[in-house]
């Protein structure tokens, strides 16, 4: 090891003198309208030139301290030398080539992209990545007699016939076996969703039902995995009427046109057809309503739609981790710009279908190291098997959209942020969020990277009516399931007619609590709901027959 240290210091001296005659150069150019991105380049260098010094010294003198990151955290990296001064090489190369790409002189999009590669390409190149650098991999090899190999070659080739990194034991979950299991029934269905009524469990119910419109991309039973962190069954217990739309999941030989379903489509036929049955079983002229991530987009719209019909169907309105105003969508618009949206107007633009994996994909390589190469390395390396996780199974249980559905989605809201104009027309109406002035519940999640919460927080200036905004620890998906049982994570609250345009302001005066928000808003919407009322005895009436049990078959129905 010291022979090999000591070779490459020789080799680094002369990387050193290079470097030296590159200052030299930039410093001759001071008049060059790019010196500022060039010195902070050199800088750069210089940073890197000396970390790679003191490490190669460090691994002289045998005092190469343990790495802190996971993939480089457990004992076989830290005893082994050759493994550690790789891992802390990697991660030097690694931070001086996300250096470089916040210095680049370019313009912000393109930054971005450049991160965003840079990112994928370091995070892909680790040395935890392959089998002749990972020690853990290799130890696992060896005590085993090479089963591990053989078991993560099997691993591999499943995931290469399903086309995608298994994450969690699938097999283990199945909605209507143990996901999905509140007791209710559809009672209502269209070629586009189902509508469940859940059975109430309690004597006596608030009067006004609450509908909850999840999104199309995955399935409803995120919000109803397991009995202990279902939010359905939650606000069942603390006396609510709970209605749910699930969509169907389109497929590649369904022959009824469903490729070809629209966003007026989902609006009309899916959000506001949904509304209307909630309204005519319960005998309520108006009800309340949930939407989550997009299903808050459709949501929205469809109140929006509503209103300029004259209608005033929802009286209180929740919105979880949504976007209306689509200014910055974080690390996603990476994917957005026209070249994109034209290849998907061409693509799919007419009909077709925008896959259950591409979108799973483009989700995985939002954080490649936790989801895409955590899992390389555990199920291929290690040749071990993926633990059984609920809401990983429901990640894995992925639903295709109508490509006509996609494209205007992406188009309208991603790429030229139209839903807040007030111009855009939905259902033959323009759309005006502002005329949404009905008491409102906004929640957002601090570390979301699909919807950044500054970009929740915005829908603030958009709705006219009371607004109490609440933002969770965590991200997307465990922030929004965070059951009060498990005294986990903590929430900031915050409302007012008259609050801040900015989301830093909020959050300075904003006041932290522990664990889930669920209670404060199950007490929000009880002072919304009305008073309480004796339960009713059946599912749905004689207009809405209930037409099977929940979960019902939509939910059932696997993209591939």
């Amino acid at each position: 090891m010291s022979e090999w240290v000591a070779s490459t210091s020789r080799g680094q001296a002369g990387l050193h003198q290079a470097g030296g005659a590159v200052g030299e150069t930039n410093s001759s150019r001071q008049t060059d309208p790019h010196a500022a991105a060039a010195d902070r380049a050199a800088a750069i260098q210089s940073e890197f030139l000396q970390a790679w010094q003191s490490l190669l010294a460090q691994a002289g003198r045998g005092a190469l301290a343990p790495v802190p990151d996971r993939r480089f955290a457990s004992d076989a990296w830290s005893g082994n030398p050759q493994a550690l001064f790789s891992a802390h090489a990697y991660l030097i190369a690694a931070r001086a080539m996300q250096q470089l790409a916040d210095a680049a002189d370019v313009g912000d999009a393109a930054r971005a992209r450049l991160r965003f590669a840079v990112m994928q390409w370091t995070e892909a190149v680790a040395p935890s990545n392959f089998l002749a650098s990972n020690p853990d991999a290799l130890q696992a090899l060896l005590r085993s007699g090479g089963e591990s190999l053989q078991r993560g070659l099997a691993n591999m080739a499943r995931d290469l016939r399903r086309r995608r990194i298994t994450q969690t034991d699938e097999s283990a979950f199945a909605p209507g076996e143990n996901l999905a299991l509140t007791p209710g029934a559809v009672v209502y269905e269209n070629p586009l969703m189902q509508l469940i009524q859940y059975r109430p469990q309690g004597a006596r119910v608030h009067q006004r039902p609450l509908l909850m419109v999840p999104p199309c991309i995955n399935k409803y039973y995120i919000l109803d995995l397991q009995p202990a962190n279902s939010l359905v069954r939650h606000a069942l217990q603390a006396g609510f009427q709970v209605y749910m739309v699930s969509w169907r999941n389109p497929r590649a030989d369904d022959d009824d046109g469903i490729d070809t379903r629209t966003w007026d489509d989902y609006i009309e036929d899916g959000v506001l057809r949904a509304v209307q049955a909630v309204r005519d079983i319960s005998g309520q002229a108006r009800i309340n309503a949930l939407g989550f991530c997009v299903g808050g987009t459709l949501l929205a719209t469809a109140l929006a739609v509503a209103r300029a019909r004259g209608q005033d169907p929802v009286a209180a309105l929740t919105l979880l981790t949504t976007f209306l105003d689509f200014r910055d969508t974080g690390i996603l618009d990476v994917f957005v710009d026209e070249w994109h949206a034209q290849a998907r107007d061409r693509q799919l633009g007419a009909g077709g279908l925008m896959t259950a994996g591409e979108l799973a994909t483009t989700f995985s390589f939002l954080r490649p190291s936790e989801l895409v190469w955590n899992y390389v390395s555990a199920n291929y390396l290690m040749g071990e098997a993926p633990r059984a996780f609920d809401l990983l199974a429901w990640n894995a249980d992925g639903t295709n959209l109508p490509g006509p559905f996609f494209t205007w989605y992406f188009r309208n809201t991603y790429l030229e942020n139209r839903l807040k104009s007030g111009q855009l027309h939905v259902c033959g109406q323009a759309v005006d969020l502002r005329t949404l002035d009905m008491p409102a519940y906004l929640y957002a999640s601090r570390d979301d990277h699909i919807v950044p919460w500054g970009s929740a927080y915005a829908s603030t200036l958009l709705l006219r009516g009371p607004l109490r905004f609440v933002l969770g620890e965590s991200g997307h998906i465990a922030g929004v399931v965070n059951p009060p049982d498990r005294g986990r994570r903590g929430y900031w609250t915050g409302d007012g007619a008259d609050l801040p345009s900015d989301p830093s302001e909020w959050l300075d005066g904003a006041v932290h609590a522990s664990g889930s928000w669920w209670p404060d808003w199950l007490a929000w919407l009880a002072g919304h709901s009305g008073d309480l009322r004796r339960a009713p005895r059946s599912l749905g009436n004689r207009e809405y027959p209930v037409l099977e049990p929940a979960p019902g078959r939509y939910v059932k129905v696997k993209a591939d």
